[in-house]
């Protein structure tokens, strides 16, 4: 008898133990699985979200893709989904419980860079319910946040606050006309008032191939600081439109742009014409004038190639807008580089230092001229990509913009500012030091006027023009424009001409020289 109950006792534990072993498995796999539609949403919200990091390629593909996940989720029961640049949240309630909602973010600003972030809400009143008729049916209430400039697309390429969109909508229709209206806030760190920012609201176009715009109707702005407000009566996608103080008109940004094209295809013509006699022409670079010439052409041209690619290049990728702004930025320091070692070379001709023999002359002017930018631009693009990209020139009229490649980080536009400052300061210098030079010489009047001309042609070939940037203020604004595109757009022409005047002055002096 003892036997059989000693026996018995691990037959009852296996048999335990497989019981529960059993009710564990069992209890897993009845355990709820995720819906299939939520599935499908959660991966339609991450190929939108690898869409928009792409860059700004299709508007209209990223629009389509848009309007379909809003559908999938008014169908869907419950989806929240935070992304970098996108937020979802779905709430579903019954008509006559609904007291108002409150959605509100608890990010950190992020400093620095493009990608900069900041704390955004929405407040939802509790008569939101008022023009809806249906009692007692579930209604779905869908937000969708948005911080990208890719989507909302106008055609005037419209500049809103912090690239911010914040959007609702309610499944059983549309909500308009509201007594008591939606409060949306952005918050920024800017200085904004009524003249410059604009709460608006996103309009549809008449049909699917259209483009949609911005709309003022039915909100209200109201400004404190680091936040803007709107009070808006309906529902939909909302922003708030920028428009900075100083800007030019739409018109005259054609024309400058027209002025810039032509002027910058008109130099790169003439640089490139010259190099290409030059590599294949008999005669050798003999003198380190001509060789440090033939640099500055060399940079010109590459400064004109690369602004006019900027533009067309801001409708690619923003990896390779990054790229074509990084290319733009090098050939604008190393052309500004070789304009200084002009203004060096120029100086140490006057001062007339033949005994001193530099060792490796030409080679270290070309270090610091060509080594020194392309090194610095290669670590700002490895460490710091983030400050070229996308670059907006704004217009005062209708909001309608040009975008190019360029930079985006203020510190590195102010930086490249001080370094132009300190080469023309160094360059204007040595130029003055040539007129006085002049003005002391006694000479003819005739040969008093060929020494005025090569002035005019220095001050093209030290790029003395370029200070006109600093006189972009106030009422010169529009006239300080003109006249900066029109002379530094020209500038590799201007050499070029100037280049090919004394060359064949230089060439008849020798000649007349030879027959005497």
């Amino acid at each position: 008898m003892t036997k059989e109950r000693t026996t018995a006792m691990p037959t009852l534990l296996i048999t335990l133990v497989l019981c529960l072993a059993t009710s564990v498995l069992h209890a897993q796999g009845s355990a709820p699985e995720m819906d299939p539609s939520d599935v499908e949403v959660a991966n339609d919200m991450e190929t939108l979200e690898m869409e928009l990091h792409q860059g700004c390629g299709s508007a209209h593909h990223v629009m389509e893709m848009l309007h379909l996940l809003e559908e999938k989720l008014a169908h869907s029961e419950k989806y929240n989904f935070t992304g970098d640049m996108i937020e979802t949240y779905v709430f579903n309630f019954m008509t006559e419980d609904f007291g108002g909602l409150n959605l509100s973010s608890n990010m950190d600003t992020k400093p620095g860079g493009r990608d900069k972030k900041f704390k955004h809400s929405m407040n939802f009143p509790a008569d939101l319910m008022e023009g809806v008729q249906a009692q007692g049916v579930e209604q779905r209430l869908v937000y969708i946040y948005i911080h990208s400039p890719c989507i909302f697309q106008d055609a005037h390429n419209s500049s809103v606050l912090n690239d911010d969109v914040q959007g609702a909508f309610l499944q059983s229709g549309e909500v308009v006309g509201l007594s008591h209206p939606v409060e949306i806030q952005f918050w920024h760190d800017m200085v904004l008032d009524d003249t410059n920012a604009t709460c608006v609201f996103w309009q549809p176009g008449a049909s699917a191939d259209s483009t949609g715009s911005w709309s003022r109707a039915g909100c209200k702005t109201t400004h404190r600081e680091g936040t803007v407000t709107c009070h808006c009566n309906h529902l939909t996608y909302f922003a708030v439109l920028l428009e900075p103080h100083t800007t030019v008109s739409v018109a005259q940004l054609m024309l400058l742009t027209h002025i810039s094209n032509i002027g910058c295809s008109l130099s790169a013509a003439a640089t490139f014409s010259i190099l290409l006699i030059r590599c294949f022409s008999r005669q050798q670079l003999r003198d380190n004038t001509t060789r440090i010439h033939m640099h500055l052409l060399a940079a010109l041209l590459l400064l004109n190639t690369t602004f006019l690619l900027s533009t067309p290049l801001a409708t690619s990728t923003k990896e390779l807008c990054q790229v074509a702004a990084a290319l733009l930025h090098v050939s604008l320091l190393c052309a500004l580089a070789w304009m200084a070692a002009e203004a060096f070379h120029l100086n140490r001709l006057l001062v007339k230092v033949y005994n001193i023999y530099v060792q490796q002359y030409l080679l270290k002017i070309c270090l610091f001229a060509w080594g020194l930018p392309t090194l610095l631009v290669v670590a700002i693009f490895i460490f710091r990509r983030e400050t070229y990209g996308y670059y907006i020139i704004h217009t005062s009229e209708g909001y309608q913009n040009t975008t190019m490649c360029w930079l985006t980080s203020w510190l590195a536009h102010y930086l490249t500012i001080l370094y132009a400052g300190l080469i023309l300061i160094f360059n204007t210098m040595v130029l003055g030091r040539v007129v006085v030079i002049l003005r002391r010489t006694q000479q003819p009047k005739w040969q008093a006027r060929k020494d005025w001309v090569t002035v005019l042609g220095l001050t093209c070939l030290l790029g003395t023009t370029w200070g006109l940037v600093f006189f972009h203020f106030g009422t010169l604004l529009i006239t300080q424009l003109y006249i900066f595109t029109i002379l530094n757009s020209l500038q590799g022409l201007f050499v070029c001409l100037w280049y090919i005047t004394v060359y064949y002055r230089n060439k008849m002096g020798s000649i007349s020289d030879t027959s005497r």
